[in-house]
């Protein structure tokens, strides 16, 4: 490849801060609150032109709820939930047997709800920035080289909590980063899209009183029976709209009611192969995801009863990332752990959701149950190479299959805020994030509201 040598350069300090979040995704947007409070100086980074990240993509929150109804992501994400319930957009918790439970959300509100929270709690928020590079100094990241508009400039922090789900920082300070499984293969992403003028009603009674035809993968027909449900089945229709000539990417039909009576999520694009971490990749997954939805339209309007006179409302803003870079942290979290719900010492998130890998190289999923919910350890956010530096969200320390439990959004918020409560404790006690008192997080965790298995 042809190089060229860029000449080196003094760059301009934006910011000295305590606290540095950068990405502004679920994870982010709970971490910087958590941070937040007490004096401290604290900035949530944001390359997008809004917050939330997957929060503003039509999805579900999956998982408030464990397999037995109880709920374990309690602390800040609910709290978030509640004031989004609080202007009717967000739905209660409803169990579902396939997903745990499912949290239906007005993506736009969620938006203003997460710039609401910044502005209460002082955090500046900084948008359309990159972060390029980082300033390392032995077991320090002491700050990150951004760009934008503005240029390359820099911003210096005490902490940094990489909550990019991609681990852009961490990646950048030289972390050992690994993707996907033994060969490398990642989980597919997913572009969402909204339908309107679906006769929700037309299809509820299809799924519950013709079961055997609209099959649902795992889910009894009763859980559709009132109020708002996620299908994923629809198998048999499916063949049927591909010996018609009908390609459609996946093997289940995927769709979700919002909070509009005629309103359809569809979660049904799937482009193998995509790397979010390059930008070729990215795009290209982008405009394959697009050419799909027409092809998954024609299906919807003529194998699926409700869809006749539906029409496509909008198209997300980006691709929801099932999967790019993890670290390889002081402790990773596996499948066994989840699946024999393992118990930690140093617990500071218990989740629900099931290991859910959506195959590499196929149009199929498999997924395996716990009995229970498990919990996920401090260590799960700390990288070995560095004392100040958090990551949280799904680029956190799981192996491939753990992280295809981890990677939903409720299991995200949590590690948000365990990350950026560390962070201030580590602040107000004159120690690296990584050498605090597990037991007083722990205890501020519980005292603020957060499960942590009590």
């Amino acid at each position: 490849m042809k190089t060229i040598t860029e000449p080196s350069r003094q760059l301009n300090v934006r910011s000295e801060v305590d606290v540095l979040v950068v990405g502004g995704g679920p994870s982010g947007i709970i971490a910087a609150e958590a941070a937040a409070g007490k004096g401290l100086k604290v900035m949530i980074l944001e390359s997008r032109g809004f917050l939330g990240g997957n929060l503003t993509i039509g999805l579900p929150i999956l998982s408030f709820l464990n397999c037995n109804g109880k709920q374990n992501i309690k602390g800040l994400p609910q709290k978030f939930i509640d004031r989004l319930r609080k202007d009717g957009n967000a739905s209660d918790h409803k169990p579902c047997k396939l997903h745990m439970s499912l949290t239906i959300i007005n993506s736009e509100a969620a938006k203003d709800v997460a710039l609401d929270i910044m502005e209460e709690k002082g955090v500046e928020v900084l948008m359309y920035t990159f972060v390029a590079d980082t300033i390392t100094e032995g077991r320090k990241v002491k700050g990150v080289i951004i760009e934008s508009k503005a240029g390359r400039e820099a911003i210096l922090a005490k902490t940094i909590i990489d909550c990019t789900g991609d681990g852009d920082v961490a990646y950048r300070a030289g972390v050992a980063m690994s993707k996907g499984n033994a060969q490398g293969g990642m989980q597919p992403p997913t572009l969402m899209y909204n339908m309107r003028g679906v006769d929700v009603n037309k299809l509820r009674d299809a799924v519950v009183n013709h079961h055997d035809e609209f099959d649902m993968d795992t889910m009894p027909a009763h859980q559709f029976a009132q109020g708002m449900f996620i299908t994923v089945g629809l198998r048999n229709q499916i063949k049927k709209a591909q010996a018609a000539g009908i390609k459609i990417p996946v093997a289940r039909t995927i769709l979700i009611t919002g909070l509009n009576k005629d309103e359809i999520w569809v979660n049904m694009t799937r482009v193998n192969g995509v790397d979010s971490t390059l930008p070729e990749s990215y795009t290209h997954g982008e405009i394959e995801a697009r050419k799909q939805i027409k092809e998954i339209n024609r299906y919807l309007k003529q194998f699926v009863p409700g869809f006749e006179n539906a029409y496509m409302d909008k198209v997300t803003p980006f691709m929801g990332i099932r999967e790019s870079r993890v670290m390889q942290g002081r402790y990773i979290l596996t499948a066994e752990d989840i699946l024999s719900s393992r118990r930690f010492d140093h617990v500071v998130t218990v989740a629900s959701y099931p290991v859910d890998i959506h195959h590499a190289t196929d149009d199929d999923c498999t997924m395996m149950f716990t009995k229970d919910d498990y919990d996920i350890p401090f260590e799960c956010l700390l990288p070995k190479e560095y004392d100040n530096l958090l990551v949280a969200g799904r680029c956190s320390s799981m192996n491939h299959e753990a992280m295809a439990a981890t990677r939903v959004m409720s299991t995200c918020m949590a590690l948000g805020e365990a990350a950026g409560r560390a962070a201030r404790i580590a602040l107000s006690t004159g120690v690296e994030p990584a050498n605090i008192d597990i037991k007083t997080l722990q205890k501020e965790l519980r005292d603020t509201g957060a499960y942590l298995g009590d």
